[in-house]
This record gives structure tokens, C-alpha cells and sequence, in this order.
């Protein structure tokens, strides 16, 4: 009984799981790359 509650738990979250990974490759991918050229610091001015 356990063991057929524990994979239908699994079945269950297997796409999380898989979406989960493609955001981390997907993050990984982007940290890699060059960052554009911008400034450190922008200051921007904020009207009330």
C-alpha cells in the first residue's frame, strides 16, 4: 500500500520535477553568457 502510494505521489510529480530542471539548465544557460554592457548604478529620477 505504500509502496503504490508512494508512486502514485512520483507519477504525480514528475513534470514538476522536469520543470524544474529545464528552468535550472535554462538559468545556467543565461548566467553563462556575457551580461550587456550597462551601468552599475542608473540613477533614475522618481516625480510624486
Amino acid at each position: 500500500m505504500a509502496v503504490s502510494m508512494a508512486l502514485a505521489v512520483s507519477n504525480r510529480l514528475l513534470p514538476v520535477a522536469g520543470a524544474f530542471l529545464c528552468l535550472m539548465a535554462a538559468q545556467l544557460a543565461v548566467a553563462s553568457c556575457t551580461p550587456e554592457p550597462a551601468p552599475y548604478a542608473a540613477r533614475v529620477m522618481i516625480v510624486r
